[in-house]
């Protein structure tokens, strides 16, 4: 298989990756339930779902000849992923709703579904039989989930570049052991 091809689905493959097709597809099915036509939020909240995975894409992408470039994607993914946790914070606060606590039995049984599926179709199924109050829960648990994920991610590719160098001394080496062999 040629590098590009295995490039373009690597990243299909992140659990981060897949969360957040999980938060944008739950996110787009919320807003259109329950945020009106019009309502730049709904607009606002899209595109920060989309920017959050769009961004673990490119950054993936560029993870081939750019550890900065992955690396400051993985941060703008990041910083997508928390606008959108505030606005789902500031739905549910603006109406009045219930916030889960931290050690509620809900936030706790959503931890568990979020761990053990990884498919929008199970979310979405699941959210056409709730309210709004529940799927905003839902998405904020899943947005703490994405964070510890996307965090542990960087982590791992600060310290793999720490241990294995970039993209520009990959280069050098190659070159390096290609004139020592003539």
């Amino acid at each position: 298989m040629d590098i590009t091809r295995q490039s373009n689905n690597i990243y299909r493959n992140l659990i981060a990756y897949r969360k957040a097709l999980v938060i944008y597809d739950l996110t787009y099915h919320f807003c259109e339930r329950f945020i009106a036509i019009g309502d730049r939020t709904k607009d606002q909240m899209i595109q920060a779902a989309r920017s959050g995975k769009q961004n673990i894409v490119e950054g993936k992408a560029a993870s081939l000849t750019s550890a900065e470039m992955h690396l400051n994607l993985l941060g703008v993914a990041r910083s997508s992923f928390q606008e959108l946790l505030e606005d789902y914070f500031d739905y549910l606060r603006t109406r009045n709703l219930r916030i889960w606590e931290t050690d509620s039995k809900e936030v706790e049984a959503m931890r568990e579904l979020g761990i053990k599926h990884r498919d929008s179709k199970f979310f979405i199924e699941l959210s056409k039989t709730r309210n709004d109050e529940v799927i905003a829960n839902m998405a904020i648990v899943l947005l703490y989930q994405e964070d510890v994920l996307l965090r542990k991610h960087i982590e791992k590719q600060i310290a793999r570049f720490v241990d294995e160098g970039g993209f520009r001394e990959l280069l050098t080496k190659a070159r390096t052991e290609k004139k020592k062999k003539k």
